[in-house]
């Protein structure tokens, strides 16, 4: 008896934290967004004088219970970027199915920019306003769930995240299996003051030019 009452607690304080965590969402993303439309529209027009073709990126990515959604970013790469990866796969640094390359040559100057200072990522603001993501939780993979080992699946119980324990840990250069200890540690710990003092640290993190996450 003991036993469920404290479960039924568990459950009562999750779902109260995700009621929270999506007012908070909802109200930042809101509460941004005049000042971001302006960020975003000085983005594009450096993108498309740069590198002239479409200046957003549209990726599945896997998010909370293994469904796929259209993910947004700004184009920081060639047009034909896709078909240039096989060409640059031995320099992958990463295990596949991560791909990261130091100087990716397919990258344009204005991408360079927007990846250093994490603008790249700004379109995802409304993922987050039409609950496909949050603002705080595991980044959402580009493989499918299907890939995943039995115990990657912890990390799709929650929303994917426009940033995390990942992005603030210093350490960009890990593979999946080490980013999901991470994820897994935000998954056991999260709450609301967790969250804030992620966002709070991202922001340190991107001003103090410590690398795109």
């Amino acid at each position: 008896m003991q036993l469920a009452v404290q479960r039924d607690n568990v459950r009562l304080v999750r779902k109260s934290y995700q009621i929270v965590k999506r007012l908070m969402d909802v109200s930042i993303c809101l509460l941004t967004l005049p000042f971001v439309l302006p960020v975003l529209a000085i983005c594009a027009i450096a993108i498309w004088l740069d590198n002239p073709g479409p200046v957003f990126f549209s990726q599945l990515r896997t998010g909370r219970g293994g469904h796929r959604f259209n993910m947004y970013k700004f184009r920081t790469m060639l047009i034909n970027a896709e078909e240039l990866k096989a060409n640059y796969a031995h320099l992958n640094e990463l295990t596949w199915p991560d791909f990261k390359i130091t100087d990716d040559p397919r990258v344009t100057r204005v991408g360079r920019i927007l990846r250093k200072t994490s603008l790249d990522e700004l379109p995802q603001i409304f993922n987050i306003i039409k609950g496909d993501m949050s603002l705080v939780g595991p980044r959402p993979t580009s493989f499918d769930a299907s890939t995943y080992d039995l115990w990657h699946t912890e990390r799709l119980e929650v929303l994917p995240g426009l940033t995390g324990l990942w992005q603030i840990s210093g350490r960009s250069n890990i593979d999946f299996d080490e980013r999901l200890q991470l994820d897994i540690e935000y998954i056991e710990r999260r709450s609301i003051l967790l969250d804030i003092s992620i966002l709070l640290r991202t922001f340190f993190v991107i001003f103090s030019q410590r690398g795109a996450y």
